[in-house]
């Protein structure tokens, strides 16, 4: 049995887990994140749309129900799942990245409805902000939560693994400047090609990345017979 060790935040790397093993795996948690949350600005006034590029950010947004009318853009589906669990109702998945998050809010939404409010984390991918202005959008950021890499690598990467996943970009980052243990004997997973590029940076025994930016993708990627 394959032996899976998942990189990712808790408490999403128990979700991820419970995954694994519905594909027949041993699932191994070993976040290279943590994630602390930032007081910031709640309020919602004369924003047209809520945006979230991660479902960290709809978890440390305590506003959802007073907000639940409001039309939220999602960057993929995992996100907008949180995102209708938290009591959301008009929620848009981009189903990708920053850059078609990007697309689809200039193809819903108009400049001269009101800004949009970004509820995200310390450390960014892409610049959202920047495609949007382009097109005459405001994007409010706020600060919701910081991503702290960890300062030593878990003690699970000194145990057998056959596979290591990666969900982001920083969690690869994080696993290389802890030393990358013993990634020439690993099979890296990789989320989207952003994280992959991210994840090059070390020798692995074979690099795989999902085919789209979904869990189910990479798993059944990473872990299907």
């Amino acid at each position: 049995m394959r032996r899976v060790a998942i990189t990712r935040a808790l408490p999403e790397a128990e979700r991820t887990a419970q995954h694994v093993r519905d594909f027949g795996a041993t699932p191994i948690i070993a976040p290279l994140l943590t994630i602390v949350p930032c007081g910031y600005d709640t309020s919602t006034q004369d924003a047209q749309a809520l945006v979230f590029t991660s479902s960290n950010g709809v978890h440390a947004f305590p506003n959802a129900r007073g907000a639940r009318d409001m039309p939220v853009f999602a960057v993929g589906e995992t996100t907008a799942a949180a995102a209708r669990a938290a009591g959301f109702l008009s929620v848009r998945s981009a189903n990708g990245d920053v850059n078609a998050l990007a697309a689809l809010i200039k193809s819903t939404l108009s400049p001269a409805g009101g800004k949009l409010i970004h509820i995200g984390g310390a450390h960014l991918a892409g610049d959202l902000a920047g495609q949007l202005a382009q097109s005459g959008f405001t994007l409010d950021r706020r600060v919701a939560y910081a991503a702290v890499p960890a300062s030593v690598a878990p003690a699970a990467f000194a145990e057998p693994l056959d596979l290591v996943l990666f969900h982001s970009a920083r969690a690869a980052e994080t696993f290389i400047a802890l030393g990358a243990p013993g990634s020439e004997r690993l099979v890296a997973g990789c989320l989207s090609p952003a994280v992959a590029e991210a994840a090059r940076a070390a020798r692995w025994k074979a690099l795989i990345v999902s085919p789209a930016p979904r869990e189910d993708a990479l798993l059944g990627a990473t872990l299907r017979e």
